[in-house]
């Protein structure tokens, strides 16, 4: 029998800082690129993060995921990692890979991947990063 699909989304708030960089780039390049952004030392936002995940709602809990689970995978990946960093220099993985907002919902879905115990379940990371600009990944690649 079919069951209805749901979408349950949680959010929180991580403050982190970086600096746009990119090693293979000569400085005249990475100022042209990223203007302001590519100050030496860097500057910091308030991010907020969703993350959604998709599924048939259980007939037994009525959930698609348990939300209390959902907080711990997400303080592991958000809290633990990446709140009160700096992206460049305490996230190995952006010390190869510059830390656009883009990168950041990418690194984002791919550790929550990681450790949910049903990673098909993960629908969307949705971050945030003023109030004008947000970036939204849902694991999707180019062909």
């Amino acid at each position: 029998m079919a069951r209805p699909i749901a979408y349950l989304t949680r959010k929180e708030i991580i403050s982190s800082c970086h600096r746009l960089h990119n090693e293979d780039l000569s400085e005249e390049e990475n100022k042209k690129i990223y203007g302001k952004c590519n100050n030496y030392w860097g500057h910091g936002h308030n991010y907020i993060v969703e993350v959604t995940v998709r599924g048939p709602v259980n007939s037994i809990t009525g959930m698609v995921m348990n939300i209390s689970d959902l907080k711990l995978y997400m303080k592991e990946v958000l809290m633990d990692e990446l709140d009160h960093k700096n992206l460049d220099k305490d996230v190995p993985y952006f010390k190869t890979v510059v830390s656009t907002t883009e990168n950041v919902a990418i690194f984002i879905f791919n550790r929550l991947k990681t450790i949910m115990p049903n990673p098909n379940l993960l629908y969307e990371v949705k971050i945030y990063e003023t109030d004008k600009n947000i970036v939204v990944f849902r694991g999707e690649m180019e062909n």
